[in-house]
């Protein structure tokens, strides 16, 4: 299973102990995925597609325990032109329908004409535990997870702007930035950010979900930690090695032009360890001088050296 589909089926397992929550996060599925059918004779129906079907047994569920409503289920096999199962859920009668819809302050009534509303529903969202039960059914209709090994992206997917527009100043409150954009005709709420992500969780309480994610993000930390030293240690190496490949060649230029002898005693000693050690950095170099100096000494005995080359290309002795 995917990630997200694991952390779904972590949230599916959640049912709220207070009804108030039960119905706030009933109202964030609804909001993302229900519907209104309004069928002559038989009057109202509400309908809930999903393909999940944990999410699918916790809307019965939560239907059954809130409303004492009987749901029918509807499966929808897999085809060609779709990989996974569906799962239509149908409030059949109009008074049941009309409960449902306005205990999760989800109806909307004009001129007669029944529709679904998504304005922010005041009164379920009151208590804090709510609020997180309204996220966490939006997430569970409409969300969806990336892996963390790849990379870090949460998104809540609608055709519904207001839906989403209200989730995303619930997430404010949290201090979670979302951003939506349009996408193949559907609105995408997004996070991109790992660390708000792992609040997020947190808030619906998808704890597995965040110490997996969790522990993926200091495994990451970790490896890039581990690649930055690696590479400032290879970039000094290769700074010391050039320069050591430098100083080689200088001190070579100068035996061959008036021979190490003519050096005075302290130039002498360090072009000497320096032939001998080319790989060595400064540092090292200082510890092999007797007595020992340090890396400013060392460089700026070749920086005497330096001057000596310099002269000598220049046609002149030392």
């Amino acid at each position: 299973m995917s990630f997200s589909t694991d952390t779904k089926e972590e949230l599916a397992r959640i049912i709220p102990d207070k009804r108030c929550c039960q119905l706030a996060e009933l109202s964030g599925i609804i909001g993302a995925i229900g519907s209104i059918d309004l069928k002559g004779r038989q009057g109202l129906s509400v309908s809930l597609t999903t393909e999940n079907p944990s999410t699918a047994r916790k809307i019965f569920k939560m239907i059954k325990s809130t409303f004492f409503i009987h749901t029918e289920i509807q499966v929808t096999k897999a085809n060609r032109f779709r990989k996974n199962k569906q799962y239509r859920l149908i409030v059949q009668n109009t008074e049941a329908s009309k409960k449902v819809l306005q205990n999760t302050e989800l109806i909307k009534i004009e001129n007669g004409c029944i529709s679904l509303q998504y304005d922010n529903p005041v009164k379920l969202l009151k208590d804090e535990a709510c609020k997180r039960a309204f996220l966490r059914g939006a997430f569970l209709a409409s969300g969806s997870l990336s892996s963390p090994e790849k990379n870090y992206h949460l998104e809540y997917v609608s055709d519904r702007a207001q839906h989403l527009q209200h989730i995303q100043q619930l997430l404010k409150k949290y201090g979670i930035e979302g951003r939506i954009i349009e996408r193949k005709g559907y609105h995408v709420l997004y996070i991109k950010e790992g660390e708000q992500i792992v609040d997020l969780l947190n808030i619906i309480g998808a704890h597995n979900a965040l110490l997996t994610l969790e522990n993926i993000r200091i495994l990451k930390q970790m490896r890039n930690d581990i690649n930055r030293i690696v590479n400032c240690e290879t970039a000094n190496l290769s700074k010391t090695v050039q320069a050591s490949m430098k100083q080689v060649e200088m001190i070579k230029y100068i035996d061959q032009r008036i021979g190490m002898e003519q050096l005075p005693e302290t130039l002498k000693n360090i072009a000497f360890i320096r032939l001998k050690y080319p790989e060595a950095s400064l540092k090292e170099l200082g510890e092999k001088i007797d007595p020992p100096i340090g890396k400013s000494g060392v460089n700026h005995r070749f920086r005497k050296l330096e001057q000596i080359e310099k002269k000598l290309r220049n046609g002149k002795k030392k």
